[in-house]
């Protein structure tokens, strides 16, 4: 059996360096894939610097990966050698518990992750369960398509999981890796878009990413000015706001949606949400369906994530880069293992 070669990171918060480990047998219900490139996502950033005490070293992070099907466990039927697929962040479902059989396989009780106490796609072949390794349609970009299995699929959950509605008045808190996706997305499906930055350089971006109104998130009078106006709020962020600020500009029963891994609890007044009658809510990546459903999405209207691409041999030089805030938007790594 041939070693899988790989970048790993030694111990937290430690250069990521050349790694190789004996993957065993196949799992009968998994897949082995030829990686051509993995995303970088601050997940993975996260993981290597052991953030949320998840991590375990030698760690291979990695969960935007896209590559070819090279080998199919004996009891694999839903995928094929050569095809070319997408894995991201989670690796496996039990198929047995209560939230698997009624089709959320993402709220598995005993869900495996990518790269939580298993090596993933910073490498020339990575593994997964069939369950969780999609097809690419056609009419979408593999250069491009690895944040999608990740970024992507974060901010189109909730679309489905709130029933969100083209009617709606929708808002975005933070135009990064995942708001920038959520703006094209929520442009096609129809609702009235509003982006939330920090940033004025982002505004003219924002509206050519879909945004059809942007709001200085800085300046306490813009915020005022549009309160009860949102149904939805989608917050991407992962730093601490003014949040009883932002429940403001949501109408009655509108819901405020958290995808971001924000650090902190979250300080609300809870007058603010039971007299308004708002929900406060959240949501992981999605479902296996809902991944297809969002594949499918991305192809009719030719969404795709905007990305800044790194040979995987300079992966210490792309983590700077993220960690610099200076990725536009999403960084992909192209697999260059000789």
């Amino acid at each position: 059996m041939t070693a899988i070669r790989a970048y790993a990171a030694p111990s937290a918060g430690a250069p990521l360096e050349p790694f190789e480990y004996e993957p065993g047998p196949l799992g009968a219900d998994q897949v082995e894939i030829r990686v051509e490139s993995s995303g970088l996502c601050h997940s993975d950033v996260s993981m290597i610097n052991d953030e949320w005490g998840l991590a375990q070293f030698p760690l291979v992070a990695g969960h935007e990966v896209v590559g070819t099907v090279v080998e199919t466990g004996a009891s694999v039927t839903d995928v094929r050698v050569g095809q070319r697929v997408g894995l991201g962040w989670f690796s496996h479902a039990c198929h047995h518990c209560d939230p698997c059989l009624s089709g959320d396989h993402n709220l598995c009780r005993s869900r495996g992750h990518t790269v939580v106490g298993r090596h993933g796609g910073f490498a020339d072949r990575v593994r997964a369960q069939s369950t969780w390794v999609f097809p690419l349609p056609d009419g979408i970009d593999a250069t491009s398509a690895g944040p999608l299995f990740c970024g992507g699929i974060t901010v189109f959950n909730p679309l489905i999981q709130s029933g969100v509605k083209p009617t709606d008045r929708v808002g975005v808190v933070g135009i990064g890796g995942l708001g920038h996706l959520a703006l094209q997305f929520l442009r096609a499906w129809g609702c009235e878009v509003t982006a939330f930055t920090s940033t004025g350089a982002k505004a003219d971006e924002a509206r050519r990413l879909g945004a059809h109104h942007v709001v200085d998130s800085r300046d306490p009078e813009a915020l005022d000015a549009i309160a009860g106006t949102l149904d939805f709020l989608l917050v991407t962020v992962n730093v601490s706001l003014d949040w009883n600020r932002y429940l403001d500009t949501l109408a009655p029963r509108g819901t405020f949606h958290i995808v971001g891994a924000i650090p902190e609890p979250l300080d609300m007044e809870a007058f603010k949400v039971f007299f308004e009658q708002r929900r406060v809510t959240g949501s992981p990546v999605g479902s296996p369906h809902t991944t297809k459903l969002m594949l499918d999405f991305c192809a009719r209207h030719g969404i795709k994530p905007q990305t800044e691409v790194f040979p995987m041999s300079r992966l210490n030089d792309a983590i700077a880069h993220l960690e610099a805030g200076k990725a536009r938007y999403r960084v992909v790594l192209e697999a260059d293992f000789a």
